[in-house]
């Protein structure tokens, strides 16, 4: 009598790409959204301080939306920090839609902590990170967005002009940084 062996199908794949090259496409839309986003908020009038509250919103909005999406790739303290980090992006961009007629004042102390919070968590990332391939871009970006974070935080006249100025070298950074990104893990 032949024995036949019971044959156990295989595991079915996770829904979610293994390998993070596969999705280095992804990062390079994003750093694109980007670039076309500070190229738009250089072309606002910065006299009106509505317009200048929707952009610090929207800012806020998508760095909230590219920490969530970077949650499910990291691990320990730094999926904690990347949750907290789009919860205190979320909180930022909340308030700058809830109360657009704030003054100029309140608006570059909001983002000069968006800008301390952020910077602070690219020096770390790139401190902890030392070995990837560029590494010292992400260190530079921190660096530069801390610095704009204390000349924020300064009164030095101008601000709905430099308001302007500081959301669209955000988003500038965050452009960079992402196709930077991109092309590290592409294939």
């Amino acid at each position: 009598m032949a024995t036949s062996r019971l044959r156990t199908p295989p595991a079915t794949a996770p829904s979610g790409p293994e390998d993070p090259s596969e999705l280095w496409w992804f990062h390079l839309v994003v750093g694109a959204l980007w670039l076309v986003f500070a190229l738009l908020v250089f072309q606002f009038d910065s006299r009106t301080v509505g317009a200048v509250s929707l952009l610090l919103g929207a800012t806020c909005a998508g760095a909230a939306l590219l920490e969530l999406l970077a949650v499910p790739t990291s691990h320990g303290s730094a999926r904690a920090g990347r949750v907290a980090l789009a919860f205190g992006f979320g909180v930022i961009s909340i308030l700058a839609f809830v109360h657009p007629a704030n003054s100029f004042d309140a608006l570059a102390t909001i983002f000069a902590f968006y800008l301390l919070f952020r910077g602070l968590f690219d020096v770390v990332v790139a401190l902890v990170g030392r070995g990837r391939p560029l590494w010292w871009l992400t260190l530079t970006l921190g660096f530069v967005q801390i610095l704009l974070a204390f000349w924020a935080a300064g009164d030095f006249g101008h601000k709905a002009f430099l308001l302007v100025v500081w959301v669209g070298a955000s988003a500038l950074a965050h452009g960079v940084l992402q196709i930077v990104r991109a092309f590290e893990l592409r294939p």
